[in-house]
């Protein structure tokens, strides 16, 4: 379908692995080769973008997982989204003079999550010992990564920030006082010591004996209380004071990831798999929904149709995400993603762009409050849609990792870690990393379905996907990109499975997104009717989507997303693609 490639579709019958960065890439495929499986290539390649990729994920962060187990024939979810420490009440910030979150710093931080997670996911399906997968994180950490131009440009757009208030990240990330040159190796030192420790910590007459040895170190252990310590000690954040924070090692202790169902929705031969409304996972089923009611097939994949239908459908159910998604028991699930709510749904779209915010009423449910977007803040020390946010001293956006890998027993697995930025927490100095900011995504509004309470799990926009066909694991896939993600994600599935394209094909074509709701991070800003479209779209395509009333952005040529994906087809064959956006996805198949 795309008479350009960056590269081709890989394939092989061994084992393939994708995701954000060569290194991740090369160190899943190193695991397979030495006679590991999918979970044990994952951990290991998340482990080592820790280093990797610090300003788009870290060990304190997040990671929601989904893996396929060949020998049982299920899927499942792991849940490495942790939750508001006990002190984070509504009250406990109004307090501080606060009606919003901030993005940065302590008062942002939730339970780490991702540490467990990788963890958990190596106990349950995994076959190697911690202290092996942690050794290629170890030895990039020693030896050092190479910095690659997007980490350069994140470090200078907040080295004013380091110098004056965050004094242990300068030291981390300009150990010779300056912002790092591009290509230059980058060594983790201190970090490098805590995976060393963990590595002590790893004791026990059983390799779960030894995986639950590391978790209580982290979580019961020195990790927990370092990060107890630091958390005292008032540091600056995105509201210009610096604050203490309420995460404590009470609040580490008594948390670990978790196993869960993943949520479906059928699509003729093929089913899609998501993570519950704790994610924004959903959204992407909602779209589905709402799109299997046109003809897509009969629409140009490239063409302004696709893309204004794409986007209303976006725009309907992203609506209902802000109104209805987050963690709790309450949210109408069956009905948003049920036949007759979407054909209720459906007869919204129409020939013109929406330019309102309109959720539905499923089960009688009426939002309890206005839902309307969030002017620009004056100054330009907001930090836009994206993620992650950083304080109003430097301005960037970022993104998140993902990681999909496949063996030759079919074993698979969709991880989007994330969270623990660089450039959104201050470096804790015992540890050698920062804590996560995911707690911006609450809201202090009553009412809403996402608020704050201790001990909940945010709403995050982490959200990896997969794909049976045919009731057999077919495919896992995903992109970084925040409020972006079930919107790539979607394009992409889309013209993979209505218009035959293969991975590499559905990665490299021309993409969009909308950013018509409030976002997801700090300072939950919308653009209603903005429709962001990558510069190689016809000019046509521009000019017919501005007469349907979309406020159409043309970005670069290459700009939308970071997409990778592996599939096994019925015949054993294996195939993989990554992104060529941002230089560094790549995918490995033997």
């Amino acid at each position: 379908m795309t008479s350009f490639l960056t590269r081709p579709e890989l394939s092989g019958t061994f084992g393939a692995v994708a995701s954000t960065h060569w290194l991740a890439s090369s160190v899943g495929q190193a695991v397979l080769e030495r006679g590991g499986n999918a979970f044990d290539a994952a951990v290991a390649a998340g482990f080592a973008l820790w280093v990797a990729e610090p300003h788009l994920n870290g060990p304190a962060g997040d990671a929601p997982i989904i893996v396929s187990h060949a020998e049982t024939g299920r899927q499942h979810v792991i849940c490495g989204q942790g939750v508001a420490p006990a002190g984070a009440t509504i009250d406990a910030y109004h307090a501080l003079g606060l009606d919003e979150i901030p993005g940065t710093g302590h008062l942002a931080a939730v339970v780490p999550g991702a540490f467990d997670a990788w963890c958990l996911m190596l106990r349950e399906f995994g076959s190697w010992d911690f202290v092996d997968v942690i050794e290629y994180a170890i030895f990039y950490a020693v030896r050092g990564v190479p910095v690659m131009p997007q980490m350069v440009a994140t470090i200078a757009s907040v080295e004013s920030l380091f110098r004056e208030h965050w004094p242990e990240n300068a030291r981390t990330f300009m150990p010779d006082g300056n912002v790092p040159a591009v290509g230059s190796l980058l060594c983790r030192p201190v970090l490098a010591e805590t995976f060393e420790r963990l590595k002590s910590a790893a004791t026990g007459a059983t390799r779960e004996d030894r995986i639950d040895a590391v978790r209580h170190a982290w979580y019961n252990g020195f990790v927990a209380e370092a990060i107890d310590r630091f958390c005292r000690i008032p540091m600056m954040d995105s509201s210009g004071t610096a604050h203490v924070g309420f995460l404590t090692s009470a609040d580490l202790a008594s948390w670990r990831a978790t196993v869960e169902e993943p949520v479906s929705l059928r699509d003729g031969r093929y089913t899609v798999l998501k993570c519950g409304a704790w994610s924004q996972g959903p959204v992407f089923l909602q779209q589905l929904a709402l799109m299997q009611g046109f003809d897509v097939t009969g629409m140009d994949p490239c063409g302004a149709d696709f893309l204004h239908t794409v986007t209303e459908c976006a725009k309907l159910a992203y609506a209902d995400r802000e109104a209805f998604y987050g963690d709790s028991p309450d949210v109408p699930l069956v009905t948003l993603l049920s036949d007759g709510y979407n054909t209720v749904r459906r007869g919204l779209i129409g020939d013109r762009a929406s330019l309102e915010l309109r959720p539905g009423h499923p089960e009688g449910k009426t939002p309890e409050f206005g839902f309307w977007p969030v002017a620009q803040l004056d100054g330009g020390n907001a930090s836009g849609v994206g993620e992650p946010t950083v304080s109003n001293m430097g301005v960037t956006k970022g993104d998140t990792c993902h990681i999909d890998v496949v063996d030759a027993q079919g074993n698979m697995v969709s991880a989007t870690p994330s969270g623990g930025w660089l450039q959104s927490a201050p470096v804790i100095p015992e540890l050698g990393f920062g804590l996560g900011s995911r707690a911006q995504m609450f809201s202090l509004r009553l009412g809403h379905s996402n608020v704050l309470m201790p001990g909940k799990r945010p709403r995050t926009t982490l959200t990896p996907s997969f794909v049976l066909k045919d009731g057999k694991p077919w495919m896992a896939f995903g992109t970084p990109g925040g409020d972006q993600q079930d919107q790539w994600s979607f394009i992409f599935y889309m013209r993979m499975t209505r218009f035959g394209m293969n991975i590499q094909e559905a990665i490299d074509a021309p993409s969009f997104h909308s950013e018509h709701w409030p976002g997801s991070f700090w300072p939950h800003i919308a653009h209603p009717g903005r429709l962001v479209v990558e510069g190689r779209f016809g000019a046509n395509v521009v000019d017919d989507l501005r007469g349907r009333g979309h406020d159409v952005v043309v970005g670069g040529d290459w700009s939308e997303g970071r997409l990778s994906a592996v599939r096994r087809e019925a015949d054993g064959r294996l195939y993989a693609g990554a992104n060529p956006r941002g230089m560094q996805g790549y995918a490995v198949a033997r």
